[in-house]
């Protein structure tokens, strides 16, 4: 019997051998091509910041920005999405396509306090993401008046324990409230709550006097203590800081155990390829070690604490469940 030539075994199983080692090189070769085709040249990487320009996470994101678009020869462009506490920017990336191209730089205020401050949250904060990479850990101060008649946290926790719920504090974001709250849970002081929309406007009615004590943020706090416009009496941090030597933490005042800080990550839409989260962990950890962050960072009083992927999911449960007995301790009911 005689073949016809476009049929002859030997070619045919020559063909379904090629096609089947093709198949596999590419399924074996797949993830690799897509983290070195990552980023893709021309193809900008937003950095979305669901806080307002000027903030100091909005700080950071023009720093890193920068770095990484200057280290790996891509344009990095800071989306500001401010507003509706802080839902609108979360939410935005957690609808965005799972390509790398649209990432969240939060703090815990999106992704440990929001769950059990609000009712209804519009995004989950760990099922409708990708973790990426803690970046930065902060503290704050716990200031009052130059005036004001208590010049440390010994007088002053002696001063509301004497008048429970006569002082006032202010607060603008979330971590500014519940570093109160754990002070007065820590304490057993009875202070009266003034929300804000934000931290300057509390500042402002802070040093005007017509609250008494606040616990803003250092970048917030730095010039107003070092002016004199306000007093600080001590820091929310385990150990003093650099940039307020003189001034004790809450546990060497005399608050045992009191330490609070805030934090800033990065995150990917869910179902983001593990690759592609790595590649860019890879390139805000360069970034992170830049000098112009370092400078900014010892300027704003804020540490440089990077982590990875594993890190961050692990370090956000643990605060999630820390916030979580904090606001349900003070009382507070979900708006």
């Amino acid at each position: 019997m005689t073949w016809p030539t476009f049929a002859r075994p030997h070619r045919i199983a020559h063909t379904l051998v090629a096609t089947l080692i093709t198949a596999a090189a590419t399924t074996v070769l797949a993830p690799a091509a897509v983290a070195q085709a990552y980023p893709a040249t021309g193809q900008p990487i937003k950095m979305v910041v669901p806080f307002a320009a000027g903030s100091g996470t909005d700080q950071v994101a023009r720093a890193l920005a920068q770095a990484m678009g200057e280290a790996n020869q891509v344009t990095v462009v800071v989306d500001n999405r401010p507003g509706g506490n802080s839902f609108i920017g979360a939410q935005a990336v957690a609808n965005a396509p799972p390509d790398g191209y649209t990432m969240l730089l939060t703090t815990n205020s999106t992704h440990a306090a929001a769950e059990h401050l609000f009712k209804n949250v519009p995004y989950d904060p760990v099922k409708d993401f990708t973790p990426v990479a803690l970046l930065r850990k902060g503290y704050l101060v716990m200031v009052t008046r130059p005036d004001f008649p208590a010049a440390s946290v010994a007088e002053f926790t002696a001063q509301a324990r004497r008048e429970p719920g006569k002082l006032n504090f202010g607060s603008g974001s979330s971590s500014s409230r519940v570093s109160a709250e754990l002070y007065r849970q820590v304490a057993g002081v009875d202070i009266t709550h003034v929300p804000y929309k934000s931290n300057p406007n509390a500042l402002t009615d802070l040093v005007g006097g017509q609250i008494q004590v606040m616990f803003v943020d250092t970048s917030s706090a730095l010039s107003l203590v070092k002016s004199g416009k306000l007093r600080g009496l001590a820091v929310t941090s385990s150990k003093r800081l650099d940039i307020l030597p003189d001034l004790p933490t809450l546990d060497e005042a005399g608050i045992k155990g009191y330490e609070m800080s805030y934090w800033t990550a990065a995150y990917l839409p869910r179902n983001t390829r593990p690759e592609i989260a790595a590649k860019l962990a890879d390139m805000l950890k360069q970034a992170m070690g830049s000098t112009e962050l370092k400078q900014l960072m010892e300027k704003t009083g804020t540490e440089v604490s990077y982590g990875d992927a594993d890190m961050l999911r692990r370090f956000q449960a643990s605060e999630t469940d820390k916030w979580a007995r904090i606001i349900k301790a003070a009382g507070i009911q979900p708006e």
